[in-house]
């Protein structure tokens, strides 16, 4: 049942890929506004009832999970039921322009982020639940994030589509050929992986990782940091590379509470940034989030296998 939890939260990311279910939803909270709020007590009630399904179901986490989901929402519709809407035609039908990025669009997607980052609640949860309500909690966050930045307030430049042409898929692979050597040689400068070696999985596992990373890992990360953050600083300093280096920065700060070497990680901080440039890079070049989350699969499918 936990897995099936899992996969239907992946389904809703993924669904919303589908031009109609993007445009379904933007109609939907343009006839009917006041609807936003009705998706965090919607994704607190999934929570719940996989916070029950894991033996960890309790008020005050619920209350928490509640807060967390509403702060957003509030963040963005500004205490307003009549947002700014734009229609499929690209017209706002209420006479304003779609969002370009305002300082509480970035507060409400660092509300999205940081809460997580910072493990917030975990004290509330068993830790045999940790790891699996961790990661519906991240699925709601990008549920969200897309619900509010695909349909209540759509922000341009998300890319959040499909690939459109063969660059889409040759940009990420010619992107990985130069950045592969340059992580490796520093992350082993560093000290942060040992020199490489051949995998000991069957082919079959190394396949089947591919597409694991790409889903619980890289796209909801480039969903995060390149369809929302980067982006987000581009809308509001224009595309350069001093924001394309400061979504990277920002980027390699947030491994440094990842392992395996001692807190703060500032090994693993460096290497992120590097990698962040030429994720924001490919991001910043192809029409699709999915090229700069192929790239980031390659990167960390490599590290994981053969480092």
């Amino acid at each position: 049942m936990q897995t099936l939890v899992i996969a239907l939260l992946l389904a809703g990311v993924l669904g919303f890929f589908a031009p109609q279910a993007q445009r379904g939803l933007r109609l939907l909270l343009e006839s009917r506004p006041a609807s936003i709020w009705a998706f965090p007590f919607l994704f607190t009630a999934i929570f719940a009832g996989a916070a029950a399904l894991a033996g960890a179901f309790s008020v005050k986490l619920t209350l928490l999970v509640l807060a967390y989901t509403l702060a957003p929402v509030f963040c963005t519709a500004g205490g307003r039921l009549l947002p700014p809407l734009v229609s499929p035609a690209g017209k706002n039908n209420r006479g304003r322009k779609p969002t370009t990025g305002g300082t509480r669009d970035f507060l409400a997607i660092l509300l999205l982020w940081l809460p997580l980052e910072l493990a917030a609640g975990a004290s509330l949860v068993p830790r045999p639940a940790q790891g699996f309500l961790h990661s519906v909690a991240y699925g709601i966050a990008i549920l969200l994030a897309l619900v509010l930045f695909l349909g209540y307030r759509p922000l341009p430049g998300m890319k959040y589509n499909l690939p459109r042409s063969a660059r889409d898929l040759w940009l990420p692979l010619a992107a990985f050929a130069l950045l592969a050597p340059v992580l490796a040689v520093l992350g082993i400068a560093v000290g942060f992986i040992p020199p490489p070696h051949l995998s000991s999985k069957p082919a079959g596992a190394m396949a089947g990782a591919l597409g694991v990373i790409f889903a619980g890992t890289a796209l909801p990360e480039e969903i995060l940091f390149r369809s929302l953050i980067q982006n987000i600083i581009m809308l509001r300093f224009g595309v350069s590379g001093r924001t394309l280096l400061a979504a990277a920065f920002i980027f390699g700060c947030a491994h440094l509470d990842n392992g395996p070497q001692p807190l703060p990680n500032w090994r693993y901080m460096i290497l992120a940034t590097v990698a962040g440039i030429a994720y924001g890079k490919v991001f910043e070049r192809a029409s699709s989030v999915t090229s700069s989350a192929i790239l980031h699969t390659l990167v960390d499918w490599t590290k994981h296998l053969f480092f």
